[in-house]
């Protein structure tokens, strides 16, 4: 079976630049839950890459596992932790008491959620150029 590492990193690259549109769009739930997932298809490209395989969707487990084939540093777990949390109440109002997702994200989230994702996309494009 081929390796489709590039095909999760192109895509993780194609999210992240979403995530990018709908900041400036203002959009900043779907600017969060973008960034989320350009991590997450980000690490699982690398694992991919160093001939693993990521499975589910929380950034900080992938991570994790991808720490067991090459050395991710601490910060990046932290931004996976803080990735983690836009999975889920990003897109379903019940994630809050009342009102829907757009009325609880800020620019500032959207921001801090692409830069953790671009600090993770980084991290995984070395992988790919080293695998």
């Amino acid at each position: 079976m081929a390796n489709r590492a590039p095909d999760w990193f192109a895509q993780a690259t194609r999210d992240l630049e979403h995530a990018r549109h709908a900041l400036d769009d203002g959009d900043y739930e779907w600017a969060c839950f973008a960034a989320q997932q350009a991590a997450e298809k980000a690490v699982k490209a690398a694992i991919l890459a160093l001939g693993g395989e990521g499975w589910g969707h929380s950034v900080t487990r992938l991570l994790l596992d991808l720490g067991q084939l090459r050395p991710v540093p601490p910060e990046l777990v932290d931004a996976a932790r803080r990735l983690d949390k836009h999975y889920l109440p990003t897109r379903y109002p019940n994630g809050f008491p009342a009102g829907a997702p757009k009325d609880y994200y800020t620019a500032q989230e959207g921001g801090q959620a692409i830069a953790d994702a671009a600090a993770v996309h980084d991290l995984c494009q070395q992988s790919l150029r080293s695998a």
